[in-house]
């Protein structure tokens, strides 16, 4: 009877579907944390998580989302990028084909990079051959694309274009580069509502400050911009000092300020970024923890995140924001990336283990490690109702972690 008040209630409020969902970049708030919703992780483990099905998938490190029903993800199979659905039980539900000619300049993988937004019924996503296009999240059916290679002269960068795109304020925002460092395209018609700034793109994604404003790591700089018309309202010069640099891990929120981190002898910094956009660098230190690729991931004064060059290997670390210091780092593993649920980290290693550990300063305690993947893989994970959903260049793995 407690089971049934509970959804009867649940359903009063219409927050059946959404509770649960992992819409976008780093999740519901885009900081790599699970809804509060979400059921707790065990600290111990009667029974490993297990893997309840698989689907194979091409190239790609583009992550999957998981929305009203759909998980999505994009992949790439020859000369097309799939746009492609299935059901939280593994069952297909619609497949969409997009025409690319992408080569990466370094010989890497040729698949889409940026993690696709699932907003208001639609799926908006960007290709690294600077592809911007609305899905109908129902059907799959092509809403709108627009080339921005050609129409904003977004450059291909090092890796080709990587900007999980941001959705607000019925605008679809994205670091494109070329023309501008920022573009907003209406989200019912695709046509630019604005474009701002003079920068770079990077391999960051924007996130929002307030209301009506947001922040971009951009090439070159920090920019804050107000969402309305894009006015840039301030920037700040932040990056790597060498050319070939590459800073991809997303600005997070803490307790603290703002939490910002890259490789290539830039180290990690505090800000104090306002609402209204102005920003100050509170200390900055390099060697502490140095993100590469993965963004890492706040709770109660603390960042836990990966350290180190993936070429030279990497290690879990626990950061004290408080005093700057270390208080924990995990055994050397080649990279890979990590979300927070509740007291809990689930981390994806560039091996294809799954780890779980807990989200506590007191010590590295690794609580279970199941392999889920091949090696090799970086794209970032989604987590929905107590299943994990992850991919390597040829699968996506649904794992049970907590439930049923």
């Amino acid at each position: 009877m407690k089971r049934i008040a509970v959804l009867f209630f649940v359903a009063l409020n219409g927050a059946v579907a959404v509770a649960a969902d992992w819409p976008q970049f780093l999740g519901p708030s885009r900081n790599g944390v699970a809804a509060p919703s979400e059921p707790a992780l065990p600290d111990s483990f009667q029974t490993e998580p297990k893997v309840i099905w698989t689907q194979s998938v091409g190239e790609g490190h583009s992550g999957p989302v998981v929305a009203e029903g759909h998980v999505v993800l994009a992949h790439r199979q020859g000369s097309e990028v799939l746009i492609q659905a299935w059901s939280p039980e593994g069952n297909d539900l619609w497949k969409t084909r997009i025409p690319t000619s992408y080569r990466d300049g370094f010989g890497m993988d040729n698949g889409p990079r940026a993690v696709p937004t699932v907003s208001n019924g639609r799926v908006f996503y960007q290709g690294a051959d600077g592809t911007i296009a609305a899905f109908d999240l129902m059907s799959g059916k092509v809403l709108w694309m627009v080339d921005t290679a050609t129409s904003q002269k977004s450059p291909q960068g090092f890796f080709g274009r990587a900007c999980a795109p941001l959705v607000t304020d019925g605008k679809v925002i994205v670091t494109t580069g070329g023309t501008s460092a920022v573009t907003a395209f209406d989200e019912q018609s695709g046509e630019v509502v604005w474009s701002s700034g003079e920068d770079e793109a990077s391999y960051a994604s924007p996130v929002m400050l307030s209301d009506s404003v947001m922040l971009a790591w951009l090439r070159n700089r920090l920019t804050t911009l107000r969402v309305s018309d894009g006015k840039v309202l301030a920037t700040e010069d932040w990056r790597p000092e060498i050319d070939a640099s590459v800073s991809a891990a997303t600005p997070i929120r803490t307790d603290a300020g703002w939490f910002i981190s890259a490789e290539y002898d830039l180290g990690c910094s505090l800000w104090e970024v306002s609402a209204e956009g102005t920003m100050k660098r509170l200390w900055q230190e390099d060697g502490l923890l140095n993100a590469h690729y993965a963004t890492p991931v706040h709770k109660a004064g603390y960042v836990y995140g990966f350290d180190g060059r993936q070429e030279r290997g990497m290690t879990l670390r626990c950061l004290s924001l408080q005093d700057k210091k270390l208080k924990w780092e995990s055994p050397e593993v080649p990279g890979g990336t990590i979300l927070l649920i509740g007291d809990k980290l689930l981390v994806l290693t560039e091996g294809g283990e799954l780890w779980i550990v807990k989200a506590s300063p007191e010590k590295f305690d690794q609580l279970a490690s199941v392999q889920i993947l091949r090696s090799g893989h970086r794209s970032h994970a989604a987590y929905s109702d107590g299943v994990y959903y992850a991919r390597d260049g040829q699968t996506l793995v649904a794992v049970r972690v907590v439930g049923r």
